[in-house]
């Protein structure tokens, strides 16, 4: 079955922005919620800002007839912690 998606990003309120949809939608996500703490840290990387651990690195929600609505926190990695 063939779905759609839409993938929509928030500066930060990703979490309570899909939390609004479930409840309008009166749906579940599909999985739980990946946060940014959750990436292995990779040689080189500089560390996560601990202001931004916590952040929606990705969340799914199916809506209506196949739809699913995906959404990830856009962080601002020049921004100081």
């Amino acid at each position: 079955m063939a779905r759609v998606s839409t993938y929509l990003n928030f500066p930060r309120s990703t979490e309570e922005a899909f939390t609004f949809y479930k409840s309008v939608f009166g749906t579940e996500f599909s999985a739980p919620i990946a946060r940014f703490k959750d990436i292995p840290a990779q040689s080189g990387q500089p560390p996560l800002p601990e202001a931004d651990q916590n952040l929606v690195m990705h969340v799914e929600l199916p809506i209506l007839a196949g739809h699913v609505l995906m959404g990830t926190d856009a962080r601002n990695p020049w921004a100081s912690a």
